[in-house]
């Protein structure tokens, strides 16, 4: 025993060493190696059961859990049985003996060792695993530790983390399904009897005023006054002891719920149960009590009751948020929206004392984000099947979410509920359009809930009515938040105020989509009334000595103002928003709306322009000046956003009448002229030359070139006295002066087009900007000398040669693009690529990407022109560049090479490929000629050795790459990939989900496993598989055989797909197996 004591005393002194602050790492390592070992030793175990009993120190009993964790998780095969036998009865009595005294993260550390036994053991060798927990469970003095130890096997066994073989992980979760009915009874009975108990013994509080209007909808939401009775008992206030009880009791539930299916099992009387608890979140009565009585002891009790109030909630959403509801259960489901609906009135119902914000403001954040996680789960997941209930009040419910929503305490809170009424909206317009008879039932039903919607998120964003929280909003600091990803997949980054305005703006664009003309009632009002303010700001501008100045000066006005100039800008948004539902089939029936709305725009942006308010000097230049150059730019904008319809006004009216048309074109080139200068503040600018290429580009009228507001710009940018716009504006003023040249007059014959005067003013204009750039040519250095040129001007040259590639090759001609192509070719020898590349992240390497991006356009030009080339860009591939990069761990330059190698293939088949109608129809299956083969295997090589590396883009990119040339030239059916590569890149494949170093991609790797095997599926089960298991090491040869036996062969994708996720999980779990035994053991 003095051995034992002795070890522990030397484990304490080294733990306390191990966690002191002045212990160097070296040290540590060094502690760390020496316990390490110690773990290792056979029988090390021994000495942890005895220090687990015999010490206080945490440091060293969590150490002695770790060395149980590791020998029963990686070492148990080979541990004796009497052994096991001694762990399996000495833990859990320690467990018993010291349950209530030890540190609960060692408790719950024991625990999660005895349930990992359990996951091995159970139910052959540790048979009373799962009755010792149902006992401690009905034994009130052991509830608490029963319950962990519930919720630990929950986790650890339903979805075991560590590697189990399939067939143990399938007996476990049929083995837990046994149970869940006697365990959902114990929770149920536990729940109900605190509550019981608790509530004979509430305080009855005084009838209060309110609490007669449990109201009609309560009785229609729940159909019965018993149950409505029921809700509305007291809410008892439980002890410490009891309260701790139940939250564990609510954990399980939750944790249960995550993976047990819907059942009869999952009672009525545990629904309810449930929602008696739920009701502790939104019952704000603890939390007066505790601020009243100031004790902290009450405060603290306020916040675990709330606490059992948010668990009740996550087990309530547990549920909801499975989508496969059998028919036995609807009638619950529909149970549980009744009840969560009462706790919804519960919480928004308004009453002398409180206000509904004040009374959201008193609840817990944490319970009010479950709650709201629940109305989006019922909206998204639940609504289309409950509607259809006679007796469930969808209005009604609409009206308390409505409630709901706009008396949210935080901004992320609204924004929630936002996205809540943006699922409702596309589902009630994808029900529309799926049953356009009933249109006008299903919209008159929604039609008032909608318009209030509509009025008040308008009224959110305007600070005339919302001043206060408006003012909160940052609008500086740019988010990169998840949400305001753009369709494309990009990030596109926002200001917290702009996330604000779009995802409101989102809503009203739905409403106007269901509601065009009350929408357009109710918005264009409230527009106009800004305007007013806007346009009668002229009267209040007066000359001064050095300019314009706005004669608005008491703080009060300049305040009205700013605010005033703010919602304005807002509201063009938002009109600019609803462009798009006044074109199309609904042009001629809305015609006189938009019309109205375009005419507002043009006169606001030529005023704006006309008494230049951008530049007027203001009594708060902070504040005023940018609010009157933010309204310009978005009016600019918004009437930018209507270029498509005034390109189909100008396609309807072109004939008959086209003065309004070419009155409302002229005047807004009127507005936008003005503003083409240098000395105009960027953000105005840029709106007006986005609005001039709308014009240019989209609109295209005839008589654009001859207005003198034109010409004016013309004169502008090919004047070199001139100074210079900014870059971003010059390429958008020439892309428009250049579209007013080159495209089509729309509605006019091509006899009409005046190709020819419009050919020759491209040209002067061309010349006149490229004046400088040719100027170059003349000044260059003498031909003989090469110019070694800086890394970020060749990588300018080179876009600008891949632009040129992508937009004018057919029109460069062959000479000049082969001259081009072989100087690149010359210029990137071998040396020169390395020196490139080797600078990771390099200008160097961008310059080597922007060559191959090149090359790609050029490989992908159909017609023989560029196939010249091919030999020489796959020998650049191959014999210079790949070389270089494919030992680098470096992404760089490899999407762009195996892209471009990917590019050769898929466009240049019959490179390789010689098929020809005529063969192929005579030999019924064409074996296909085959060339370069020599290029193809080198090609097809660099594919199999990228799938040995550890970067996860590349993988999936080029993964593709071969599914891509499968599905469109049947790469995997062609001789030479059938019969020398495709069991290679089975097995690489394979043997990239057995290391899981991609696990990420677990489901691509399985589809392309079978699309390969599929191509000769008789080859894979009778000869590679057999081959595969062979050459596996770890493992021996009857676990091989198993592994053999267990791979059924099927043929259709699910069952290949699962059978190859079963083969790899079993190989691993083998080889952990084996490699728990201790050196020696002899295998029979």
């Amino acid at each position: 025993m003095a051995s034992e004591e002795a070890s522990l005393r030397a484990l304490e002194s080294l733990m306390t060493e191990f966690f002191h602050n002045c212990t160097t790492n070296e040290r540590k390592r060094e502690i760390e190696e020496l316990l390490n070992n110690f773990a290792q030793q056979i029988g090390a175990w021994r000495f942890c059961l005895y220090f687990l009993s015999s010490t206080r120190n945490d440091y060293v009993m969590m150490y002695s859990l770790t060395v149980f964790e590791n020998l029963i998780n990686k070492m148990w095969l080979g541990v004796p049985s009497q052994d096991k036998m001694e762990i399996r009865s000495c833990l859990p009595k320690l467990l018993l003996a010291h349950h209530k005294t030890l540190p609960y993260f060692i408790r719950n550390k024991l625990c999660k060792v005895i349930v990992d036994i359990g996951r091995q053991d159970w139910p052959m060798f540790y048979h009373d695993f799962f009755t010792n927990i149902l006992q401690l469970i009905q034994s009130p003095v052991t509830t608490p530790l029963g319950l962990i130890m519930l919720k630990t096997t929950s986790e650890e066994l339903a979805c075991p983390r560590e590697d189990l073989s399939v067939a143990r992980k399938e007996e476990l979760r049929k083995l837990l399904l046994d149970q869940v009915q006697t365990v959902l009874g114990l929770l149920t009975g536990i729940l109900e009897s605190i509550w019981d108990k608790h509530s004979a013994t509430a305080a009855t509080p005084p009838p209060s005023p309110t609490s007669g209007e449990s109201g009609d909808l309560l009785s229609s939401l729940l159909q019965s006054p018993s149950a409505a009775k029921l809700l509305n008992q007291p809410i008892p206030i439980l002890d410490t002891e009891s309260e701790y009880v139940c939250s564990l009791a609510l954990e399980c539930l939750a944790h249960l719920f995550s993976w047990i299916p819907l059942s009869t099992s999952i009672t009525p009387s545990l629904l309810t149960t449930i929602f008696h608890f739920a009701r502790f979140g939104c019952d704000t009565r603890v939390r007066k009590m505790s601020s009243v009585n100031g004790s902290s002891q009450n405060s603290v009790l306020g916040q675990e009751r709330g606490r059992l109030g948010v668990l009740a909630m996550s087990c309530i959403n547990e549920l909801m948020s499975k989508n496969c509801v059998p028919m036995e259960f609807e009638e619950y489901l529909l149970r549980m929206f009744q009840q969560t609906f009462y706790l919804l009135q519960k919480i928004t119902k308004e009453n002398n004392a409180h206000t509904v914000k004040s009374r959201l403001e008193e609840l817990d954040e944490s319970y009010i984000e479950k709650f709201t996680d629940f109305l989006r789960l019922f909206v998204s997941v639940h609504l289309r099947r409950i509607e259809s209930y006679s007796q469930f009040p969808v209005v009604e419910f609409l009206a308390l979410l409505f409630k709901y929503t706009f008396h949210q305490p935080t901004h992320e809170g609204y924004f929630s509920c936002l996205d809540i009424w943006t699922l409702f909206l596309d589902y009630l317009t994808s029900k529309i359009k799926s049953r356009l008879a009933d249109k006008e039932a299903v919209l008159n039903r929604y039609e008032d809930a909608l318009v209030l919607l509509l009025t008040e998120v308008l009224n959110r964003i305007q600070f005339r009515y919302n001043q206060a929280q408006l003012e909160e909003l940052d609008d500086e600091t740019l988010d990169d938040d998840v949400r305001s990803r753009v369709e494309q997949g990009q990030l596109q980054q926002q200001t917290e105020w702009q996330r604000y305005l779009r995802q409101s703006l989102e809503v009203v664009a739905k409403v106007m989509e269901l509601l065009p003309t009350h929408a357009f009632s109710t918005l264009f009002p409230v527009l106009q009334d800004n305007l007013e303010v806007y346009l009668g700001l002229q009267q209040f501008v007066v000359t001064s000595g050095t300019g314009h100045r706005l004669n608005i000066t008491a703080e009060n006005d300049c305040r009205r103002l700013h605010c005033s100039l703010r919602d304005l800008s807002s509201l063009l948004q938002a009109v600019g928003r609803l462009a798009e539902y006044f074109i199309g089939d609904v042009f001629a029936a809305r015609f006189n709306d938009a019309l109205t709305v375009v005419e507002r725009l043009v006169k606001v942006t030529l005023y704006g322009s006309q008494i230049k308010l951008y530049n007027i000097e203001t009594a708060v230049p902070s504040v005023l000046k940018p609010d009157l150059i933010d309204v310009h730019a978005q009016s600019l904008a918004a009437l930018q956003a209507y270029a498509h319809w005034l390109a189909q006004f100008y396609s309807e009216v072109h004939r008959q009448n086209p003065g309004q048309f070419i009155s409302l074109v002229s005047t807004t080139l009127e507005a936008i002229t003005p503003l083409i200068s240098s000395k105009v503040q960027e953000k105005l600018l840029l709106s007006a030359c986005h609005l001039l290429v709308s014009l240019a580009t989209t609109v295209r009228p005839v008589f654009l070139i001859s207005i003198p507001a034109v010409q004016k710009v013309f004169n502008r940018i090919t004047d070199t006295s001139a100074q210079q716009l900014p870059d971003k504006a010059q390429v958008l003023v020439c892309r428009a002066l250049s579209n007013v040249l080159l495209l089509p007059w729309p509605n006019l014959p091509e006899s009409e087009q005046q190709w020819a005067v419009r050919s020759t003013n491209h040209a002067s204009l061309i010349s006149a900007l490229t004046r400088e750039y040719r100027q170059l040519k003349s000044n260059a250095i003498l031909p003989q000398r090469k110019v070694q040129l800086e890394d970020n001007v060749t990588d300018e040259m080179l876009s600008f040669f891949l632009t040129l590639f992508q937009g004018l090759r057919v029109q460069m001609g062959v000479p000049f693009t082969e001259q081009i192509i072989q100087t690149f070719l010359n210029m990137f020898t071998r040396e020169q690529l390395a020196e490139s590349i080797l600078h990771e992240g390099s200008t160097g390497c961008r310059v080597v990407e922007k060559f191959l991006k090149i090359l790609q356009v050029v490989v992908q030009e159909p017609g023989q022109v560029f196939k010249p080339f091919l030999p020489s860009v796959i020998s650049l591939c191959m014999e210079q560049v790949y070389p270089i990069i494919a030992e680098r761990s470096s992404p760089d330059v490899k999407a762009e090479l195996f892209e471009l190698l990917f590019r050769v293939l898929h466009h240049n088949w019959r490179y390789f490929f010689k098929s020809s109608v005529l063969a192929s129809v005579q030999r019924g299956v064409a074996e296909e000629q085959m060339e370069n083969e020599a290029q193809f295997s080198a090609i097809m090589q660099a594919f199999g050795q990228s799938f040995l590396q550890p970067d996860i883009h590349l993988f999936k990119q080029n993964l593709f790459y071969l599914e891509t040339l499968n599905t469109k030239q049947k790469l995997y059916h062609k001789k030479i990939f059938r019969t020398t590569m495709l069991f290679q890149f089975v097995n690489v494949l394979l043997q990239v989900l057995v290391h899981k170093s991609h696990d990420l991609l677990q489901e691509e790797i399985g589809i392309a496993t079978y699309n390969m095997a599929s191509v000769d599926f008789d080859g894979f089960y009778s000869a590679f598989l057999p081959e595969f298991l062979a050459s596996c090491d770890g493992v021996d040869s009857n676990q091989k055989n198993v592994l053999g036996r267990n791979f059924k062969m099927d043929r259709d994708l699910p069952s290949f797909t699962q059978n190859v996720h079963r083969l790899v999980n079993d190989l691993r779990y083998y080889r952990l197996c084996n490699d728990s035994l201790p050196p020696g053991t002899v295998k029979l």
